[in-house]
């Protein structure tokens, strides 16, 4: 009866050594992806004053910044969403539901923009959460982006034009999913897919692009 019991509790150890060492690897890897985020958001915008709150244990992170100088912003809320890494066996299925970690940043504006618009990718436009507020009084039409196929919202002509010359200038989205701007709250906002090290540069043209918007 012990020796036909022995597979059973080896099994058992490697099963827990291995849940150990998935926790320990994935709690590592996501704290290296939140920090290399937030710290290229940093570096990016250069706030007079931050808080960083935990907001999901090891999957969930808040970056508030403030800005004392006249910049077209004055304060930038992200979050970003990770993948549970730190649970190897739920892992599998967290990758088929969210598929991917999720960085927001919303920037809060000091001028109201001359309309609305959104640039959404069309997959993440069927997702759940991907609903546009004002969608009814917009304009759609579908457009291609590098490899992607998106969705650009327009309440007048001049936000199409926009829009369309900054993908002229920008011709690869590479993790940018979503991309907005709402007139009714002078908020501007960025969806992303968080890859460690990309973050600035992903960013960094679009808000050139909310700079030239919001100050038209």
């Amino acid at each position: 009866m012990e020796h036909s019991s022995f597979p059973i509790l080896l099994a058992v150890l490697l099963l827990g050594a291995l849940i150990g060492f998935g926790y320990t690897r994935g709690k590592r890897n996501n704290r290296s992806i939140y920090l290399s985020a937030f710290r290229d958001l940093e570096k990016l915008f250069r706030p007079d004053d931050r808080t960083y709150t935990a907001i999901g244990g090891l999957v969930g992170h808040h970056a508030n910044f403030r800005f004392d100088r006249r910049e077209p912003f004055f304060e930038i809320d992200a979050t970003i969403t990770l993948l549970p890494r730190h649970t190897p066996l739920y892992l599998p299925i967290s990758k088929m539901t969210m598929k991917n970690d999720r960085l927001y940043v919303t920037l809060y504006m000091r001028y109201p923009p001359p309309c609305e618009g959104h640039l959404i990718e069309k997959g993440h436009a069927a997702s759940r959460g991907a609903a546009i507020t004002h969608e009814h009084r917009l304009d759609r039409e579908e457009v291609r982006w590098g490899e992607l196929v998106f969705y650009l919202y327009y309440e007048r002509m001049k936000m199409r034009e926009l829009f369309l010359a900054f993908m002229r200038e920008n011709p690869d989205p590479r993790t940018i999913r979503h991309i907005a701007v709402t007139a009714d709250e002078r908020r501007a906002y960025i969806y992303l897919i968080p890859e460690r090290g990309t973050v600035a540069g992903v960013i960094e043209p679009v808000h050139r692009f909310f700079e030239s918007v919001f100050t038209q």
